[in-house]
């Protein structure tokens, strides 16, 4: 029989080399922020720091064994040598590769992060692997889990969506916890449907709400409620330095950030700390007011830190934050 667990996460599992920048600034266009530096020339750099087995999913499963869930990961990588490094760190960390497939000939996702200030600008490249969720089917093991958490995915993997639906179809007591990536907004509403449907929890920020919903509404009670229309029993929008927002399709709550110790050192990793560990604290058995006391805990110990993994804390670590966290920190009903 095959092994259950708590938090099974799907995405796409990369290694990271931030590169610290000096020589670089920041400019505001019409529609967003740029990054710029010398053209044409020689440009200094203070370091460069490899961050192996990240990414969202990554990040996220590592954020659930660290809390105490028997966490796995579904993911895909190249037979090479950073391939063999990823599963070191995962089951350094007690994350369980069972489900991640090596594939003969490939390379590994390799990302390069421009690291300026506490910001970073990432050059992607995702490799065109096979998707195909594990199973008996494929003589690999059977996918057992409470709670799939499907996260960021690359271009080339629209139809494997309709592979985790059906799987989803096939389990229905697994419970879905669904954090797309800018690919996935692309795609859609209409074409992913059947996951927004089926969603226990649904995670986005203001901006990427507006583009799932094709609106200007900038309330997030109301963004909330017309994203519950599209299925997702739980939606959690978060609001960068102002806090987030969830419902649960009755009640609607506001929550402030965690008070940092510091100022933040890097970014990288915040929302993926916040959701996974929103996640994480349903699956624990928490209601929707006391998970958003847990998650944004998460989120300020990530960004004190180079990459999304170091700064993930424990269960009991997460607790002493809690108990040593101003009377201002709690959730307002909306």
């Amino acid at each position: 029989m095959a092994k259950q667990y708590d938090f099974i996460a799907v995405g796409d599992i990369v290694t990271d080399a931030f590169i610290r920048l000096s020589v670089a600034e920041e400019h505001m266009n019409k529609h967003a922020p740029e990054l710029c530096m010398p053209f044409a020339t020689k440009i200094p750099y203070e370091s460069v720091t490899e961050i192996v087995a990240v990414g969202n999913c990554a990040n996220a499963a590592v954020a659930a064994s660290r809390l105490g869930l028997s966490s796995a990961l579904v993911s895909n990588q190249g037979d090479d040598e950073v391939g063999k490094r990823q599963r070191e760190v995962l089951k350094q960390e007690n994350v369980n590769d069972e489900f991640v497939l090596d594939h003969t000939g490939m390379k590994t996702n390799y990302h390069y992060v421009l690291w300026y200030k506490d910001e970073r600008t990432i050059l992607v490249k995702h490799e065109d692997y096979p998707y195909e969720m594990p199973g008996s089917h494929d003589g690999g093991p059977e996918l057992e889990a409470k709670w799939l958490y499907l996260t960021s995915l690359s271009p080339k993997s629209a139809e494997f969506h309709d592979k985790i639906a059906d799987y989803l179809d096939a389990h229905t007591d697994t419970k879905l916890s669904f954090q797309p990536g800018t690919f996935q907004i692309k795609l859609g509403k209409d074409r992913l449907e059947r996951l927004y449907k089926r969603a226990e929890i649904f995670f986005c920020n203001i901006e990427e709400a507006q583009m799932i919903l094709e609106t200007k509404e900038e309330d997030p009670k109301k963004l909330m409620q017309m994203l519950h229309e599209l299925g997702p029993k739980i939606i959690c929008i978060t609001d960068g330095p102002n806090g987030a927002f969830a419902s649960d399709g009755k009640e609607a709550w506001s929550m402030p950030v965690y008070p940092d110790e510091k100022p933040p050192y890097d970014r990288t990793g915040a929302g993926d700390a916040f959701a996974s560990t929103f996640t994480c604290a349903l699956a624990l058995g928490k209601s929707v007011p006391e998970v958003l006391t847990w998650a944004p805990i998460n989120s300020m110990s990530v960004v004190q830190f180079v990459g999304a993994r170091e700064g993930l804390l424990t269960r009991e670590k997460l607790e002493e934050y809690l108990s040593s966290a101003p009377a201002s920190y709690a959730p307002k009903k909306l």
